[in-house]
């Protein structure tokens, strides 16, 4: 399937991943010289945590599945563009969660089950939903923005960010057994550890 070879070539995933990152962060100088520091931040910090892998192995092939970062940079260009900030929000910050658990899977010697690294994925996404939650206060309090208006808004978004985490799970295991299940075999048949 063409796909699963785009997905599974070293290079042809990198190629892809950086163009996507690259976006992200020309999206995100945008929104700093506009003065959306909040966002343009937060999309520099994608852009950070996604290049990670790549910076500590000083290999640039080394870089999460582009499936799974075309998730998060789809979501973060749509906090820009036109569609509803809260509901791209919710997406951004559960596809990045997603990330950090396929760059730990990946890049360490860190070995989860894809139920547990869903769940895993799920609690990393309320952990970001929390650092969100405290840059929307101080921005608020430091830069006039009104992010926070309410206690029970807040806490509407933890339970949507926790359901959205929750549906890129399901996504996210559908697309493990899926598309990784090549490697997994692979591993097993060179000697090298199952999952």
């Amino acid at each position: 399937m063409a796909l699963d070879g785009l997905a599974h070539d070293e290079r042809t995933n990198a190629v892809v991943g950086w163009l996507l990152l690259g976006i992200v962060a020309v999206d995100a100088i945008e929104n700093l010289l506009r003065d959306v520091p909040l966002w343009g931040g937060f999309e520099l910090f994608v852009v950070a945590v996604a290049s990670v892998p790549a910076l500590v192995t000083r290999e640039w092939t080394a870089m999460v599945p582009w499936p799974i970062l075309s998730i998060t940079a789809f979501a973060v260009l749509a906090g820009t563009a036109v569609v509803p900030f809260e509901t791209t929000v919710y997406l951004a910050i559960a596809s990045l969660a997603f990330v950090v658990v396929v760059e730990l899977e990946a890049f360490t010697s860190v070995r989860l089950s894809s139920r547990f690294a869903v769940g895993f994925a799920v609690l990393t996404t309320l952990a970001l939903q929390a650092l969100w939650t405290i840059a929307q206060f101080y921005s608020d309090a430091w830069l006039g923005t009104d992010f926070l208006r309410t206690q029970t808004e807040l806490q509407w978004d933890f339970v949507v960010v926790t359901a959205v985490g929750l549906v890129l799970g399901a996504i996210f295991q559908w697309y493990f057994v899926r598309f990784e299940s090549v490697d997994t075999a692979g591993e097993r048949t060179n000697g090298t550890g199952s999952r």
